[in-house]
């Protein structure tokens, strides 16, 4: 009877050993140097999933490149249903791969799902994770060994742009990729307490393997912000230094050293922590140093990810309570801030530590380079330029109405949960409308648009008879921000921005001048306030006086002749008044 219990258990160990041989990583049988495909890291979730009941993998939505993607939950109790999950947990979503050259984080996260379902690491009590496997799909199947010039490994690695070859970094607020559209369904799915984002820099050269991206707490705002700032950032980087690893924010600068200081990154929703901050989800996005070894790399990122579950099981609680608290403040505010900038007057102080940098002569140019001397490793004090002050806000209206033939903006608002009503009836309501007098666009692409920016904007209000089907849309919602960072013209992000209302800024109907020249003559004797203005106009321009088209090109402007679609951005605003809501 010994010889057989003895046998079986060395039957039972050899098969617990061939369970974990089973789950090593391709970054771990080749060392540190290679990186998992699309293909390998999906299978290896798939079998995790079906040898441990805490893990579950999902496939969901679509990409650009035609696959779905893959949410992949670690839930200590087996239950994946985040309504009732979030009733009694925090949950962490990690965000991987979204530039695949960037791959750090996907060998990472493997590792740590792996590492929780076989008790390697400590089963947290009051955390939920999950995670997108590979979210730029597209780039990941797009494999090289050359195109990330500056980085130092691995082997082979996807590609920065997706399927349609967009940074998907860039496009969490225009939304132009399935990817995105996906993404959206699966955030609100999830609504996160924290979220991160894994990447590998670009930029200078320093001792650090990592650096951190925390959303812009002044951006965040309320207890939300002062709590990244004073608690989530600094403890976080103790629990790494308790375990040798430093980390610094993200070194925020292009040619030149660290030492003569530098700003902190803001993130504006066109990035994944801007687009989560948009729902009071703590975002950080870690960035680890390029010129590291692969494996450093991806050790740090798996330690700080380690690291942040404990602080998530320790702080939990309070996270939700301040998100919560955060989404009922926000409804009481009579002003938003739609823009920012770096406040120079205050700043903080990193013990830095770095490379002596210089410029000296180019062997190839014949000018001056930068060079890193990494024989002369330094710590010393920098100036962190981390606070930033309000430069634009606008009064918050008690809603919106969008006429039902932008189906662009529906679409995406509803993507977004946000809550719309359908008017019942054709209705006159009195609103307030802006028109575009000024803005300047990009003379060369960007990401798949000629952005503007520099918007001027007039004012005025009025009695507008909207058709039944159009949609009211009520600002006293969780979705408040993500409300006004887009549909507020003069937003940095805002779908004005971001072209969606292009065809405004066109004029369709024009005239002909010998036509209108008849025309012209009888509104200026009909309309002797017209003729003194046109009258001062000429006077005061000699251009203008001289230019017979110009001078009927602008009668033709102040006559009724004019349509009046053509630059007025055709969302209004209902301001806080009292006021009675169309009937639903």
């Amino acid at each position: 009877m010994r010889n057989i219990a003895i046998i079986q258990l060395i039957l039972i160990s050899c098969i617990s050993v061939h369970a974990q041989e089973k789950f090593t990583t391709v970054f771990e049988t080749s060392n540190g140097f290679e990186t998992a495909t699309y293909e390998q890291t999906i299978a290896f979730y798939e079998s995790l999933a079906n040898s441990y009941p805490q893990i579950n993998i999902e496939a969901i939505g679509k990409t650009d490149s035609g696959k779905p993607l893959h949410l992949v939950t670690f839930s200590p109790s087996g239950n994946f249903d985040f309504d009732t999950l979030r009733i009694n947990h925090q949950i962490l979503m990690i965000n991987n791969g979204i530039h695949p050259g960037e791959s750090d984080g996907i060998d990472a996260t493997m590792m740590l799902y792996r590492d929780l379902a076989q008790g390697k690491i400590a089963t947290p009590t009051h955390t939920v994770l999950t995670t997108i496997a590979i979210y730029n799909v597209g780039g990941s199947l797009n494999r090289n060994t050359t195109t990330r010039t500056n980085q130092n490994g691995p082997k082979e690695y996807g590609f920065r742009g997706n399927a349609r070859n967009y940074d998907l970094n860039r496009d969490f607020i225009k939304s132009d990729t399935y990817n995105t559209q996906t993404f959206a369904q699966i955030y609100h799915r999830v609504q996160p307490d924290v979220f991160v984002d894994n990447h590998v820099s670009n930029g200078a050269d320093y001792q650090y393997i990592l650096t951190h991206l925390f959303t812009q707490h002044n951006k965040l705002g309320y207890e939300l912000g002062t709590y990244v700032h004073k608690t989530f950032h600094p403890t976080l980087a103790k629990k790494l230094a308790a375990k040798n690893w430093d980390i610094t924010p993200y070194v925020n600068v292009f040619n030149t050293v660290p030492e003569k200081g530098f700003s902190q990154f803001m993130d504006y929703p066109r990035y994944s922590t801007g687009y989560t901050t948009l729902f009071n989800t703590l975002g950080l996005m870690v960035e680890t140093h390029m010129l590291k070894p692969y494996k450093q790399r991806v050790e740090g990122t798996y330690e700080l990810m380690k690291s942040l579950i404990e602080l998530i099981e320790e702080d939990g609680i309070k996270i939700r309570e301040m998100r919560n608290r955060a989404s009922e403040l926000i409804l009481k505010q009579s002003y938003y801030t739609i823009d920012w900038k770096v406040d120079r007057s205050k700043s903080s102080t990193l013990n830095f530590k770095g490379f002596e940098g210089s410029m000296v002569p180019s062997k190839v140019t014949g000018g001056e380079r930068l060079f890193y001397d990494r024989t002369k490793p330094f710590t010393k004090p920098i100036t962190y330029y981390n606070y930033f002050k309000g430069t634009d806000s606008i009064k918050i209206p008690s809603a919106y109405i969008i006429p039902q033939g932008w189906h662009r903006v529906i679409d995406l608002l509803r993507l977004n949960h946000i809550a719309m009503k359908r008017m019942a009836k054709d209705t006159v309501i009195k609103v307030s409308r802006y028109r575009i007098i000024n803005y300047k666009s990009r003379q060369t692409p960007y990401e798949g648009h000629f952005r503007h920016s520099n918007v001027d904007l007039e004012t005025s209000e009025g009695h507008v008879k909207f058709r039944a089907g159009d949609y009211y849309v009520s600002t006293a919602q969780k979705g408040i921000r993500y409300l006004l960072e887009t549909l507020e013209p003069a937003a940095p992000d805002s779908f004005f921005n971001w072209n969606f209302f292009d065809t405004i800024l066109q004029q369709k109907e024009g005239f002909s001048p010998y036509v209108w020249e008849d025309k012209a003559a009888a509104l200026l004797e009909n309309h002797p306030q017209i003729r003194i203005a046109f009258e001062a106009k000429k006077a005061s321009d000699d251009q203008f006086a001289k230019n017979s088209y110009a001078q009927l090109k602008w009668l033709h402007k102040a006559s009724e002749n004019y349509e009046s679609a053509h630059m007025n951005y055709p969302i209004y605003r209902i301001e806080r008044s009292p006021h009675i809501p169309p009937n639903n």
